[in-house]
C-alpha cells in the first residue's frame, strides 16, 4: 500500500505535490500552480522509487525507500534528498517532515 503513494500519479498527489503527470518518462510534479519535473531513474517494486529532477544533472536524486524491520515487521520509509548548503538541507528537513506528516494521515498511520 505504501510504495503506491511512493510510485503512482494517484499516490503522489495524496501528499507530495497537488498534481502530478506523466509523459515521455518525464514526471511534471505541480504545487500551487508551479511545475518541477523530474526522470525517474530506478524502481524496485514495493521497495525503492529514484528520481531526478531534469535540471540537475550533477549526480543528487530524491528516493523514497521502504524498510521493514525483520524482528518487529515495522515499516519504515527512508528519504534521501540532495542540498547544496546548510540552509537547504535545514529546509528540506522542514520540508520533508511536514510532507511525511500528510503522508501518514492520509495512509492512516499513527504519528
Amino acid at each position: 500500500m505504501l510504495y503506491e503513494f511512493l510510485s503512482t500519479p494517484s499516490g503522489l498527489s495524496e501528499w507530495f505535490c497537488d498534481d502530478v503527470n506523466i509523459r515521455n518518462g518525464i514526471y511534471t510534479f505541480i504545487w500551487d500552480g508551479q511545475m518541477q519535473q523530474a526522470r525517474l531513474l530506478k524502481t524496485v517494486d514495493v521497495l525503492l522509487v529514484r528520481f531526478q529532477w531534469v535540471d540537475k544533472n550533477d549526480g543528487s536524486y530524491f528516493e523514497f525507500r521502504i524498510q521493514r524491520d525483520d524482528l518487529t515487521n515495522d515499516i519504515s520509509l527512508i528519504i534521501t534528498d540532495f542540498a547544496d548548503t546548510n540552509a537547504e538541507r535545514e529546509s528540506s528537513k522542514l520540508l520533508w517532515g511536514s510532507q511525511v506528516e500528510k503522508l501518514m494521515h492520509v495512509i492512516g498511520s499513527i504519528f
